[in-house]
């Protein structure tokens, strides 16, 4: 198996992979701020409108959502394919260094 290396487009595919991880990683972490706001102050009307009595909230069954959901994002075991992972190796490290980056700087 011979494997033939371009150096020019492997630092070109890092370069673009890890502006875009920059500038999606400091836009999801704006989006999960307000998410999590949004979320927060959701919980607290519910709160509020089950103090009232105007809303009833049943508590277990709303987090036995959230579990539910990460059991089955769990669950999936990702494809073995080395082709797959050697073309997408450049991209998605520089996505991830990126990503990571702009999240922390976000």
């Amino acid at each position: 198996m011979a494997i033939d290396i371009n150096l020019q487009q492997l630092g070109l595919e890092f370069g673009s992979g890890a502006a875009i991880g920059g500038i999606i990683g400091f836009a999801a972490k704006k989006v999960a701020k307000l998410i999590a706001v949004l979320v927060g102050l959701e919980l607290a009307l519910f709160k509020f409108l089950e103090s009232r009595g105007i809303l009833t909230v049943d508590w277990e069954q709303l987090t036995a959502g959230f579990v539910q959901a990460s059991q089955d994002a769990a669950g999936g075991a990702p494809p073995s394919w080395l082709q797959t992972i050697l073309s997408t190796l450049s991209v998605s490290a520089g996505f991830t260094g990126g990503f990571m980056l702009g999240f922390r700087r976000g």
